[in-house]
């Protein structure tokens, strides 16, 4: 008997009208009468059920029509065509064993369920419509990720996770130690002394790969990096978590007009593939979180981002005629207000360039007029900010002076310093909030919802 995924069946369905088949699944619904019933299957390969229809004639059909939602069973069969039927087709079984009967207490019944209450069974909430849809997205967006890259002549990195530079400020980074926190820790000149510890001195976990990746871009020209990033703010927001997903590309040879057309590029790459290969996700998506998301995601794809100054924004802010929470100033960050009303303002996605420098990281280029760096966020409807990056410095003397500034150790950092020193080139290079993209993708309010076990202050559970 040859056994199918129910994807195959949904792709190919002639191919199998008539054939006795055996498939493998989980029980999503299960209903019945006196003489013959419904089972909607689902294996885990594709996102619709296959309907299962069964009679008196199974030598269980008692036991079978009492089948708990959720329990796993093996069913053997032959598909019949439906069309003027809602469904394309159905499977009339000859035979159901079950493999588990799922208990009764099983918290996921026929019901709406909050997604509140979905975190607090985060190991089950996959198997509802939503998050069954959420992440089988971010399946097909992470590898639409290396895909671009890889098709565009990116060398994928490894940066390390474990970091003894403290570039990044100490205050958003998880420190790391194997000191017995239990005991007095070793002391010397009145400070924890840390050369009794693993790496013999302060170590962190890293919130970015930038800095390694710079490194492997002067060797390979284009890198990127994608993996699980750390912080450690305290930040109870729907747009922040301890732990989330980072693409961090390094190109040389690129200045920042070049890099919006590459953060551009991608994401109408990563956009258009998952408009391709998640139909049904997204028009389930479309029906119960945000109405018109597969209409906003098709216009990303033909649509050119808009570009403007910072100082040009905080224009357009200051003349509307709005009450704002916090007041848009000059010399200071966008708040989500600002974002919201910049990407209503251009009815798409926005690029907001040359930063005032004073709120920006060390490692990035000074424009002439002293005042800005030529940094830029790409803010998108719904999740604000999901991209931020920069052209970085490349002249040493400037490097090394703006971070003597800052107060950075440059003993510490004298491998990125010596970047400049053999063969620097104008270099740029972004970062993007993976999960962040999938709120923009999916229409999800709440970044807890597009990971699948969120780690935000105060819940580490699972």
């Amino acid at each position: 008997m040859e056994k199918i995924i129910i994807k195959d069946l949904f792709k190919n369905m002639q191919n199998f009208e008539n054939k006795e088949i055996q498939v493998e699944g989980w029980a999503r619904t299960v209903r019945d009468s006196k003489t013959f019933g419904f089972i909607e299957l689902n294996d885990g390969s594709y996102f619709n059920n296959l309907q299962i229809v069964f009679n008196d004639s199974l030598q269980n059909f008692e036991e079978i029509r009492k089948l708990t939602i959720s329990s796993s069973i093996k069913v053997t069969g032959k598909i019949i065509l439906t069309p003027d039927a809602k469904q394309p087709f159905e499977m009339h079984a000859t035979d159901i064993q079950i493999q588990n009967l799922c208990t009764q207490e099983y918290p996921l019944q026929k019901k709406r369920h909050t997604f509140e209450y979905l975190r607090t069974i985060a190991h089950l909430r996959p198997r509802t419509n939503t998050f069954n849809a959420i992440f089988r997205i971010r399946s097909v967006a992470a590898f639409a990720i290396h895909e671009y890259f890889q098709n565009n002549g990116y060398v994928y990195l490894n940066s390390p996770i474990v970091t003894c530079a403290d570039c990044e400020g100490s205050a958003e980074m998880f420190k790391l130690t194997t000191l017995d926190l239990d005991r007095p820790l070793p002391q010397k000149d009145g400070q924890t002394d840390f050369s009794q510890d693993i790496f013999g001195k302060k170590a962190y976990i890293t919130g970015s790969g930038q800095l390694h990746g710079e490194t492997f871009a002067h060797a390979f020209g284009k890198i990127y990096t994608f993996g699980p990033t750390l912080r450690s703010e305290n930040s109870n927001t729907k747009t922040h978590a301890n732990e989330f997903w980072m693409v961090e590309p390094e190109v040389c040879f690129c200045d920042l007009e070049e890099l919006m057309n590459i953060e551009e590029d991608f994401l109408k790459y990563v956009v258009k593939t998952v408009l391709e290969k998640c139909p049904e996700e997204l028009e389930f998506c479309d029906k119960f979180i945000e109405n018109g998301l597969i209409e906003k995601l098709k216009k990303v794809c033909v649509s050119s981002f808009t570009r403007l100054d910072h100082k040009d924004a905080i224009d357009i802010l200051k003349k509307a005629d709005k009450e704002w929470e916090f007041q848009p100033e000059y010399g200071e960050d966008l708040a989500k207000e600002h974002e919201k009303y910049i990407t209503e303002y251009f009815n798409g996605p926005v690029f907001v360039k040359n930063w005032p420098k004073d709120i920006k990281a060390f490692y990035m280029k000074l424009n002439e007029d002293g005042k800005t760096v030529a940094a830029v966020d790409l803010e998108v409807p719904g999740a604000g900010e999901i991209m931020g990056g920069s052209q970085r410095e490349e002249d040493f003397e400037k490097l090394f002076n703006r971070m003597k500034d800052l107060n950075i150790d440059t003993d510490e950092l004298y491998w990125y310093l010596e970047l400049r020193k053999y063969g620097s080139t104008v270099h740029s290079g972004f970062g993007l909030g993976f999960e962040r993209l999938l709120m923009y993708i999916t229409g999800m309010q709440n970044i807890r919802d597009v990971i699948p076990f969120p780690r935000t202050p105060g819940n580490c559970d699972f």
